[in-house]
């Protein structure tokens, strides 16, 4: 089955793509947004801990 016949009656098949195309951008701006949150966070409690320290 071909991308054209498995959009909805009445839908242009480039408007279903478009649509993916922004959920897959949005899917990978939510994943980078979780990877440098989480890096910033593992960064400032090293730092609270101490582990920054040249000692």
């Amino acid at each position: 089955m071909s991308d054209d016949q498995a959009a909805a009656p009445g839908a242009t098949p480039a408007a279903a793509r478009r649509g993916t195309a922004w959920m897959i951008l949005a899917v990978v701006a939510a994943a980078l947004l979780i990877c440098c949150c989480s890096a910033v966070i593992g960064v400032v409690v090293s730092w609270s801990a101490g582990l920054f320290d040249g000692r």
